[in-house]
């Protein structure tokens, strides 16, 4: 077997370490070196050395980033963006043009629609959200010309709705739309959209992926075959044209935060499990949403598309409005804070928080409910914590 052969053949863990993260061969240094530089010297006019000649084109410490992130979404092309929502822009601009438009969650991230409703609109790309899993529903506007995305968020933000990848790529191809499909909660090492047909997919790298709270940024990755090479030239383009790149100490945070991807999404889910059982049930809380409860719809959708299920968990308070915002306040290591998927825990309050946008839209979030991005803490105490919140109800 070549070498090549065997590098294709790595484990999970194995490529996040080492993809991308070759030895220094200068100095021999385990890490490489972080470059500043926002520019280089060519070997004379036209003859660039390793193909960088400014920043904002490319740069070592953002192409590392990027092979890793190609590598472990088994695709052939990643570009690293300086948010989740600038990768999503670089998205819309490479692949759509005015009167085309999006079908997408009726559950989406408040962000995600905001950007497409209040910004994208104004150009000319309209949405339509919808139910994911009316299938014959989604069928139906694609069969519309103007329909070029379906843009799937599973498990979705913050209603934990799992969609299936793998039949809506079907649907999309059969109508002539790409499929896009939002990873973040999930990540490449739960998921892998594209082995299920996905064309796309897209990342809040500021999340999991970057996983210690310190970094935003954003990721596209795209397949490996002559179509997604096609398309990946496109958001090429947008990544140089337009500028919304990582820096080289936000890509250099990513690629540290994501050689630990997998031993930090074991010890989420793991917690995250143990919270949704524990609670389920419980006086205090109407409903608990997690795809790891045999008793959330997409359960079982869930248990074949992802190889675990997360670390996020929502719970709907049966005291309303009034017992979601207290509870919110009243914890000690479940800190109150926008964002997720730190090693810390964090609780928010999406309809005033992170939905606030679509407050008033069919994509509103309910008053009742809370978002848990449960970190790696020893579980005991979480659930104490959350425990001593509901008692003080």
């Amino acid at each position: 077997m070549s070498e090549s052969q065997r590098g294709s053949q790595r484990g999970f863990a194995t490529h996040a370490i080492h993809t991308g993260q070759e030895v220094d061969q200068v100095f021999g240094a385990v890490v490489p070196p972080l470059h500043f530089s926002t520019t280089y010297a060519p070997d004379g006019i036209g003859n660039l050395r390793n193909g960088y000649d400014y920043g904002r084109a490319g740069n070592p410490t953002r192409t590392a980033l990027q092979s890793q992130l190609a590598a472990l979404e088994g695709g052939g092309h990643a570009f690293s963006f300086g948010s989740g929502l600038a990768a999503e822009d670089a998205i819309i601009r490479a692949l759509l043009r005015p009167g085309q438009r999006i079908v997408m969650g009726n559950d989406a991230y408040g962000g995600t629609f905001r950007l497409f409703d209040k910004i994208h609109s104004a150009w000319g790309v309209s949405n339509t959200p919808l139910d994911l899993s009316d299938h014959a529903r989604v069928a139906a506007e694609l069969e519309h010309d103007d329909a070029g995305l379906l843009w799937v968020e599973t498990p979705s933000n913050p209603l934990m709705a799992v969609t299936d990848i793998a039949v809506l790529a079907e649907i999309a191809h059969a109508h002539g739309a790409l499929l896009v499909v939002d990873n973040t909660f999930a990540t490449p090492y739960l998921q892998q959209p594209l082995a299920l047909g996905a064309d796309v997919v897209v990342h809040s790298t500021t999340k999991y992926i970057g996983g210690h709270s310190d970094v935003v940024g954003g990721a596209v990755v795209l397949g490996s075959g002559d179509a997604a090479t096609g398309l990946a030239e496109k958001v090429a383009f947008q990544q140089f044209a337009v500028g919304a790149v990582s820096g080289p100490l936000d890509a250099y945070l990513t690629t540290r935060g994501l050689k630990t991807l997998g031993v930090r999404m074991d010890r989420h889910c793991s917690n995250a499990q143990t919270i949704a059982e524990h609670f389920e049930g419980h006086s205090a809380i109407e409903r608990v949403l997690y795809p790891g409860l045999e008793s959330h719809p997409g359960h079982g959708l869930a248990a074949q598309q992802m190889r675990g299920f997360g670390g996020m968990v929502s719970i709907e308070l049966a005291g309303g409005e009034a017992a979601a915002r207290k509870v919110a306040e009243a914890t000690r290591y479940f800190i109150l804070a926008e964002s997720l998927g730190g090693v810390e825990s964090l609780m928010n309050y999406p309809h005033e928080m992170t939905h606030a946008s679509v407050r008033g839209t069919e994509l509103a979030v309910p008053e009742n409910l809370l978002r848990l991005s449960v970190g790696i803490e020893d579980v005991a105490d979480l659930v104490d914590d959350l425990e001593q919140a509901l008692g003080g109800l």
